[in-house]
């Protein structure tokens, strides 16, 4: 995961022993884990993300121990952005689980297929938390009152827990959410953005784009086909200099640069770089885009 540089304020980083109360499969791939910890006081802010270290789970100590190996280097814990918003009464995460790509990806995935997999009710983990800079200003409503965000795939995670509390607690705040998947499948939060959109239809705009759907009309009037381009964002975003942008999904990882080198390329531009580009076409300043990207 990686976010904006600017750092985020220091934090006193917890240890929280949890167990999995439930667990939500958003899509064949994807599953949301809600957690209970106890009484331990969770604060926390809405974008933020919580780390849990492999090295707790018995079944994947063989793999751990080979990557490690491999790498020499122990294997670091994996960030997971909550979906959870501070004023409810859960912490949650989706995970979406990795895949191996040979001749794409270097090493295969550790923690995320046990988590979407075999995570089950009982399960115990411990995670630590919680930190990071992708959250809103305290004085957001200074700064704006149209909050845009433009997410692909599992960069939803962040953005649907912004979402929730900024739609409970900052009422002026209104919001565009624009989501590029696969297909129709795909979509996480699909029933959880339709709720909301239904609850707050003077606030909140949902639009869909699908970009392997041969007919992405037959899903409604808010799915478009194709991916979130410069016509889709000004049609979108009427004053983009007023507005904040908040950006997250799969940008370019340190094994694309590393396989770009090798081949004396450039690395290919990834969702984070194309709509970056795009927003500044459309007058988007970039100091109203606040981005995390994972890849």
């Amino acid at each position: 995961m990686q976010t904006d540089t600017a750092a985020a304020p220091s934090r006193r980083i917890k240890e929280l022993e949890t167990v999995v109360v439930d667990v939500v499969v958003e899509t064949p791939d994807t599953a949301t884990l809600v957690l209970f910890a106890g009484n331990d006081r969770l604060e926390y802010k809405a974008g933020h993300f919580l780390t849990i270290d492999p090295h707790q789970f018995v079944a994947l100590s063989q793999v751990t121990a080979f990557l490690e190996h491999l790498k020499g280097k122990p294997e670091p814990p994996r960030a997971y952005s909550m979906c959870s918003s501070p004023d409810e009464r859960y912490l949650a995460v989706t995970v979406k689980e990795e895949l191996f790509i040979p001749n794409v990806t270097k090493y295969p995935p550790l923690l995320s297929p046990l988590l979407v997999q075999q995570a089950m009710r009982g399960t115990r983990l411990v995670v630590t938390g919680f930190t990071g800079p992708y959250t809103l200003p305290p004085d957001v409503t200074s700064k704006t009152d149209h909050l845009v965000h433009v997410v692909a795939g599992s960069g939803s995670v962040p953005n649907l827990s912004i979402l929730k509390f900024a739609l409970a607690n900052i009422p002026s705040l209104r919001h565009t959410f624009i989501y590029s998947n696969k297909t129709w499948s795909d979509v996480i939060y699909r029933n959880a953005l339709a709720e909301l959109t239904r609850q707050h239809p003077d606030r909140l705009t949902v639009v869909h784009t699908l970009t392997r759907e041969t007919d992405a009309s037959i899903y409604g009037p808010s799915v478009r086909k194709g991916r979130i381009g410069e016509a889709l964002l000004r049609e979108l975003i009427p004053r983009p200099s007023e507005c904040l942008v908040y950006l997250c999904g799969p940008g370019i990882s340190k094994w694309d640069r590393e396989a770009a080198k090798e081949a004396g390329a450039e690395p290919q531009p990834r969702f984070i770089e194309t709509t970056l580009a795009n927003l500044r076409a459309v007058g988007v300043p970039d100091a109203r885009i606040k981005r995390e990207s994972y890849g």
